[in-house]
């Protein structure tokens, strides 16, 4: 099966392809970044004739690409909404014009009012009425606090390569806050796995493994597992609410990878960048 996924040289992207070759299928990538090893549809999803062309040849959907940030999104609000939002309307109209089954991303944080939350849960809304309407298969997949081998620590700043390399340098771990705000972490692995499974299906799946962890429990692990680094407060940033809860509401299954075997899995990554000199904070 040929799939296209826009996105397909990001985080989560390159773990979705890598699984769907594993699964015998043929995956397309559709990103505005060329990438050796891979056919490539070079694209802007805002363009609809582009993305029109990639989704004909294909034969499903995993929707990815998207304008990403709770806080880096504030300064790029017009672009969030052109991308997340239009760039999803012309995925969705491309599979419903080919009869093509979808997987859509969305966000666990749906309820928070900044630009990233807002623009995503428009689009999974979207989506959704296109199911209702139009009778496409557009799954749609709330991905909660991916982390994982290959996630960068910028632009947007992502917490566990921002807790792992300072940690690596026995440096300070930022903690935005007293730390309480909740997170539901999942292995990437595991997203990739339900991206994929999802495709063909006709239903809302919340990606999170239903477990609480705290902040300043996730920098309080790291320093453990590395055996360096330490830990401080500073202010809050904009569009992220003090003591905020953003948890799955209930596990997907026993099976998904627990936290202290993902970063188990994930700090090696970061330890051969930094040999390299190739990571930066």
């Amino acid at each position: 099966m040929r799939v296209l996924v826009t996105g397909g040289s990001g985080f989560i992207g390159g773990h979705v392809v890598a699984r769907l070759r594993g699964q015998g299928h043929e995956p397309v990538l559709f990103d505005r970044h060329a990438q050796t090893g891979s056919e490539v549809f070079l694209g802007d999803v805002r363009d609809y004739a582009t993305v029109d062309a990639a989704v004909s040849g294909c034969e499903g959907v995993v929707h990815l690409a998207a304008v990403l940030g709770t806080q880096e999104s504030l300064g790029a609000i017009d672009t969030a909404v052109n991308v997340n939002v239009n760039g999803s309307l012309n995925v969705f109209n491309a599979v419903r014009r080919y009869g093509l089954p979808a997987v859509y991303i969305a966000v666990g944080n749906h309820w928070m009012n900044n630009p990233y939350s807002i623009s995503k849960t428009t689009a999974e809304r979207f989506a959704l009425m296109f199911n209702k309407e139009f009778g496409t298969t557009i799954a749609v997949v709330r991905a909660y606090n991916a982390y994982g081998p290959g996630q960068k620590a910028g632009p947007v700043r992502k917490i566990i390569p921002n807790f792992i390399i300072p940690a690596l340098r026995d440096e300070e771990l930022i903690v935005y806050g007293d730390g309480s705000q909740v997170m539901d972490m999942i292995y990437v692995g595991d997203v990739a796995s339900i991206l994929v499974r999802a495709l063909g299906q006709c239903v809302v799946i919340e990606a999170g493994t239903g477990r609480h962890t705290t902040v300043r429990q996730i920098a309080e692990l790291v320093c453990e597992i590395v055996g360096r680094g330490r830990i401080v407060h500073v202010p809050m940033r904009p569009g992220e609410p003090p003591g905020s809860v953003v948890v799955a509401p209930e596990p997907l299954s026993s099976d998904v990878v627990p936290l202290e075997e993902g970063l188990r899995l994930t700090i090696p990554y970061y330890e051969r960048l930094e040999s390299s000199h190739l990571v930066s904070v």
